[in-house]
């Protein structure tokens, strides 16, 4: 089985309230190959959401306790973030997943690139936080971009 993103499944679960649909991943999805999931959902966020960046390293520094997750406002999010990737955790050993597809960029689900800290746009090379725990647990974790390859 494999774990896929919400909002790559089409579903609006974005912090924007939007999606960013794959086509591919909906055709997992309807075949019964693939189960959507949205780590920030998880963890207790609504949707909406203000936007939230990783201050001060990546996802693995937040597991660590070396960096948070901060709101633009300033809120500190850090324990929803862990929540939610904990959760994925579970779903994912749940349903025996083999791969799992997520939205890169996110705070949560980046499995290469995130936003700098700044909330400037500026993205730079890391992972999020439930990509950090799936991976440090022996999942297989892939970027939408990294998966149309996959699938190759």
């Amino acid at each position: 089985m494999i774990l896929v993103s919400s909002c790559l499944a089409g579903l609006a679960v974005r912090y924007d309230g939007t999606h960013c649909m794959n086509q591919k991943v909906c055709e997992l999805i309807e075949g019964n190959k693939a189960i959507p999931v949205c780590p920030e959902l998880l963890g207790g966020f609504p949707t909406p959401r203000e936007p939230a960046e990783i201050i001060g390293g990546n996802g693995e520094d937040v597991l660590d306790g070396k960096a948070k997750v901060i709101e633009k406002s300033g809120r500190d999010v850090t324990e929803l973030y862990i929540n939610g990737a904990y959760s994925t955790l579970k779903k994912a050993k749940e349903v025996d997943a083999t791969v799992v597809v997520l939205k890169e960029s996110s705070p949560s689900c980046g499995s290469s690139m995130i936003h700098s800290g700044g909330f400037t746009g500026q993205k730079i090379s890391g992972s999020g936080v439930t990509t950090s725990l799936l991976k440090r647990n022996g999942l297989r974790v892939l970027s939408e971009e990294q998966f149309a390859d996959y699938l190759k």
